[in-house]
């Protein structure tokens, strides 16, 4: 027996960190919402004291929205660190640019957060709105009396005015829309993992732009090393490194990927401890040539994805749910959520915004992949120019209201 279509104003499919705040968002508009994901998930809290490998560094501005969604309110204080300031050395400076919260009178430059911290949060609040959740693997995507009809693997069929990707970067709505991609391999792989730490990170977010060795038949390539604080005497790092010298490093014993760690940060904390295990995964620029296509909206990775050394891929994608939604909360009574000028008016709106930070990551990829001295003696000498308070001040305005 075929199931009843389930009708909603609104079909979120994808229940990551992006869908789920889409989907809590647009309850927030006082529309209905239908979740939608491939398998079922948890929605009672799980404590656990091991440490993520999925970190996130929350802009303030996306920290007052997520207070907004009541999600902010679920998280445990004791496992978030507010960033007080950023240290960066290029490949060449002894003493870092420091980019300071103090410099704007502002409590934090980020938020650094686990992302099953911040998923679980989101979860509890999905529960506590009572949201309708469907489970199951979309196979059928068509407009149908202009409702966009999603079929599931189930059987299921669920009519929305409006359907909302946020299955991440090889979202299959997108591939089943024939939506374009611009894709680049950057021929890197970033590492994470977690640290005991001997000296206290004193909430200092530290950053390393380096030039690594991949092999002795290659040249230098750009490397990047984040080391994020986190509670306690505890750092996440975040190492974007040429694949084949990834691929070294992840061969290493712990000890052995340790002091490699503690090498290329200067040793800044002392010791280093290894808190369970490492992961890696390749690193692709990815951009959709359309953010809409008739009721069909693209959001977060489904949408784009950009170089992690700014720490701005998952900000980048509340911005966009943060922008269809005021779009959606000032159109006219007389107007569908899918009116074709209220999505162009969000993808032109999102287009600046994702343009800025795509040509940022990708133009600082270049500049410290190049080989050309006279590139690398201008790079320092304009990563230098920063360091002063005007500019020093700009940044940090630029960075926390993100």
């Amino acid at each position: 027996m075929t199931a009843q279509p389930i009708k909603t104003d609104v079909a979120v499919v994808g229940a990551g960190l992006v869908g789920l705040s889409a989907a809590l968002a647009m309850y927030k508009l006082g529309l209905d919402v239908t979740l939608v994901d491939v398998q079922q998930f948890n929605l009672e809290a799980v404590e656990t004291t091991d440490w993520d490998q999925r970190i996130y560094a929350i802009s303030p501005q996306n920290v007052h929205w997520l207070k907004y969604l009541g999600v902010w309110q679920h998280l445990n204080p004791r496992r978030v660190t507010a960033v007080q300031a950023m240290q960066i050395w290029s490949d060449t400076s002894a003493q870092p640019i420091t980019l300071d919260a103090d410099e704007v009178n502002a409590d934090a430059m980020a938020y650094i957060l686990e992302e099953c911290a911040l998923r679980q949060a989101m979860l509890k609040e999905v529960k506590a709105q009572n949201l309708h959740i469907q489970y199951g693997v979309a196979e059928r995507f068509s407009m149908q009396n202009q409702q966009a009809v999603l079929g599931l693997d189930n059987g299921q069929l669920i009519q929305s005015d409006l359907l909302l990707a946020a299955d991440g970067a090889q979202s299959w709505l997108r591939q089943h829309a024939n939506i374009a991609v611009t894709e680049k391999d950057y021929q890197q792989t970033a590492i994470v993992a977690n640290f005991d730490i001997e000296i206290s990170h004193a909430d200092i977010a530290r950053q390393w732009f380096r030039q690594e060795q991949s092999d002795q038949s290659e040249g230098p390539h750009c490397g990047i090393l984040a080391w994020l604080p986190l509670p306690g005497r505890r750092v996440s790092i975040v190492w974007s490194a040429p694949a084949a010298y990834a691929q070294q490093l992840m061969q290493l014993d712990d000890a052995a990927f340790t002091q490699q760690v503690m090498q290329a940060g200067n040793a800044a904390l002392g010791d280093m401890t290894l808190l369970g295990t490492r992961a890696a995964f390749p690193l692709h620029l990815r951009k959709a040539a359309e953010l809409v296509q008739d009721a069909l909206v693209l959001l977060g990775d489904a949408a784009h994805r950009i170089h992690p050394m700014a720490g701005q891929g998952v900000n980048l994608g509340f911005r966009d749910v943060i922008a269809l939604a005021d779009i959606l909360q000032q159109r006219s009574r007389y107007q569908a959520l899918h009116d074709i000028r209220l999505l162009k008016q969000y993808a032109r709106n999102r287009k600046v915004d994702v343009l800025s930070m795509t040509a940022l990551t990708n133009g600082l990829y270049h500049l410290f992949d190049s080989e050309n001295l006279m590139v690398q003696k201008l790079r320092n000498w304009g990563l230098q120019q920063t360091n002063q308070p005007m500019i020093r001040r700009l940044l940090v305005q630029t960075a926390i209201a993100r």
